[in-house]
């Protein structure tokens, strides 16, 4: 073990129901790496302040989560060739001196937990994204490389819908529609929920027509926050309804393995951290 507790922490807003410094710290113990890792409320308008305190005093490798990831991208003086794609970042890596490398690991630890962990097949499949913001932003490449046959986007607002399509740039494979035009559009075998209602604790509106017969849906959020996105998909009859938990906690692992050189063993943690949220 390291004599001195490498300082780690997650910023975002709102941030206590974060799992992610329980899941840091098992992934520590597993490896035998001294850490801390703390949550840190960040609000955008002081965020840039508060990532350079936190440098400042010690702080070594952070994660970052709603609504920063944007803002994160934004200070970083390197990034990784897929956080420069999706122009958000999740993973900061501290650079020799000062500055940060940006990264993003979502993308990743969305596949990994659908194809290994659930054992999805994503080749061909037409998928719904809603949402259009930094979530979905750090995953809607990492389904493409997947092998996803469509991506068709859906957000509230037109516009940033509209500018993710813009920065994929596969406008015959990627589409914008109306989230108002949802009930009329036909349906999908693939449904991503990217939005913040569950985080935010409002309401999603969703037809169920938009789900296709042995339907795969998944909601990047976890715990309560995915509650009411599952429920509909199940009462939608969909084949496979899965919240984002595993993501989080793969996510986590590749974060580590940026900081420490070592990706730690998922499967523990993430059982552990089930049975905890199904306790709740």
């Amino acid at each position: 073990m390291s004599e001195v507790p490498q300082r780690h922490a997650v910023f975002g807003h709102p941030i206590s129901h974060s799992l992610s410094p329980a899941i840091h710290h098992r992934f520590g113990q597993q490896t035998g790496i001294a850490l801390s890792y703390e949550a840190i409320d960040a609000p955008p308008e002081t965020f840039a302040a508060q990532l350079d305190d936190f440098r400042h005093t010690g702080g070594s490798g952070a994660n970052v989560t709603l609504p920063l990831k944007t803002l994160a991208f934004e200070r970083c003086a390197q990034v990784s060739d897929y956080a420069a794609r999706s122009g958000v970042v999740n993973t900061l890596e501290p650079l020799p001196g000062s500055g940060w490398r940006g990264h993003n690991t979502d993308g990743t630890g969305l596949i990994v937990d659908l194809t290994e962990r659930h054992q999805q097949d994503l080749r061909e499949r037409d998928l719904l994204l809603l949402g259009a913001g930094g979530a979905a932003q750090g995953v809607a490449f990492a389904l493409l490389d997947a092998g996803v046959r469509s991506l068709t986007i859906a957000n509230r607002n037109a516009e940033r819908a509209d500018a993710l399509a813009d920065r994929i740039g596969q406008p015959g494979r990627v589409h914008v529609r109306y989230w108002n035009d949802l009930a009329t559009l036909g349906s999908w075998d693939f449904i991503i929920n990217a939005t913040s209602a569950g985080v935010q604790g409002t309401a999603i509106d969703l037809p169920f027509a938009i789900v296709a017969p042995r339907a795969l849906c998944y909601d990047l959020s976890y715990g309560r926050a995915a509650t009411a996105f599952l429920a509909w998909a199940r009462t939608a009859k969909a084949a496979h309804v899965f919240d984002g938990l595993g993501m989080l906690v793969e996510q986590a692992a590749e974060a580590f393995a940026i900081w420490h050189g070592v990706r730690p063993d998922t499967e523990a943690v993430h059982a552990e951290l089930r049975e905890r949220l199904d306790a709740a």
